[in-house]
């Protein structure tokens, strides 16, 4: 996820946190134990990016995609990197020492902010088409979600209206929450939204200022329950998404199987969907890429429709389902292409959907073959080049397709 989303997830956990101990000593230590709780939630819901860092170890693109989303997007790693994000608030924040020293329950509070924010990372990362590999090194498979689009508005908007209006200014409130709103009305102009899903927004904006009014307990737990209902909206929208697109892959390639069937969902849109699908064909020794778009109610908001800017056009059914790219390879120069180049063969160990044209390999969920994105690997021009050295050792997304 965005960073504004994971922070906004940490400062909320802090304030949950902090109401729901008892009254502080004194109103010294009341304010700085609230300071603490918040900026231990939000510095450890961030904490696990700083992987960013370690990119320059492996040369553009494997550096990001191996390095980014490694070893601190671990359960194990995040014990360490706890260590050192409480480490430094004792060195750096004398008020944050006194208090851990005379106050037992901000000393355990502040503990338990720090992890559940740590796994609070690496559960809202888990839950997009980019994926995480937790349990690292016990399971180091690659785990998606595939249910949230990356950079997700309800989040902005639920926890970040009711953080907003805790601010202990008016001026800083109608500030903070005109930004939330803003920020929305921006994203629907620039064509990542559909004008239904802003409306939606800004009737769940206006949910949570209600409960707002009555209580921050109130608030916070409509932010919460809003947060929590859309994760389970967009899960029960993926389950007929996969089953539709399956069928549609029955008659589209008759006799192979379905590997994996890659879902992005739309901001703020559980009708609209881009997908990838990954099929064998074993008596033809070959395999087959394919991405595309989906509406599961045609009759509402058509493929057409759907917001443009993530390839809501249609080259062929303008109503449910457009097919947007189709790519079929050898099964057996797949392999003698790993086996041969070191290079291609660490970044098999990122790529999901792997589309080879014209000496480059790019990973087609993040985008068309003829549009390079941040994965896309010219693994033959780098032939000649030294092997990448350190390469994590991630699962392969496609060891179905190596017979792994």
């Amino acid at each position: 996820m965005d960073n504004l989303t994971h922070s906004l997830v940490g400062l909320a956990l802090g304030e949950i946190v902090d109401r729901a101990l008892p009254p502080a000593s004194n109103s010294q230590n009341a304010r700085t134990r609230h300071r603490l709780l918040l900026t231990t939630g939000a510095l450890a819901s961030n904490f696990p990016d700083l992987d960013l860092v370690l990119t320059p170890l492996l040369a553009p693109p494997l550096g990001y995609l191996l390095h980014h989303r490694g070893h601190t997007h671990t359960l194990l790693y995040a014990l360490p990197q706890l260590a050192l994000l409480l480490g430094l608030m004792w060195l750096l924040w004398p008020g944050a020492r006194r208090l851990l020293r005379e106050d037992r329950v901000a000393r355990w509070a502040t503990l338990g902010a720090g992890l559940l924010g740590m796994v609070l990372h690496l559960t809202f990362d888990s839950l997009n088409v980019y994926g995480v590999h937790p349990f690292h090194p016990f399971d180091s498979r690659w785990l998606y979600g595939d249910l949230i689009f990356i950079i997700e508005p309800v989040f902005w908007t639920a926890l970040g209206v009711a953080l907003a209006l805790l601010a202990p200014r008016r001026s800083l409130r109608w500030l903070f929450s005109g930004l939330i709103v803003t920020a929305s009305l921006l994203f629907a102009w620039l064509g990542f939204l559909q004008w239904g899903s802003l409306a939606a927004l800004l009737v769940l904006a206006g949910a949570v200022a209600l409960a707002m009014r009555r209580s921050a307990t109130a608030g916070l737990t409509t932010a919460l329950l809003a947060c929590v209902g859309f994760v389970a909206i967009q899960a029960g929208a993926a389950h007929q998404a996969r089953g539709q697109i399956r069928a549609a892959l029955v008659k589209a390639e008759p006799g192979s199987r379905v590997l994996d069937l890659p879902l992005s969902a739309f901001p703020s849109n559980p009708l609209c969907w881009s997908f990838a699908a990954i099929t064998r064909d074993d008596a033809a020794g070959s395999y087959a890429v394919r991405i595309g778009v989906l509406s599961l109610a045609p009759g509402v908001t058509s493929v057409a429709a759907c917001p443009a800017r993530f390839g809501g056009e249609p080259e062929t059914d303008p109503k449910a389902l457009s097919w947007k790219y189709r790519e079929g390879n050898s099964l057996a120069a797949l392999r003698a292409l790993r086996s041969e180049n070191c290079h291609f063969d660490a970044w098999l160990r990122f790529a999901r959907v792997p589309s080879l044209v014209d000496g480059k390999a790019t990973d087609i969920r993040f985008g068309p073959a003829d549009a390079p994105n941040f994965s896309t690997l010219p693994y033959a021009d780098m032939a000649a080049q030294a092997c990448p050295a350190p390469v994590p050792q991630w699962g392969r997304p496609r060891a179905d397709l190596l017979d792994e």
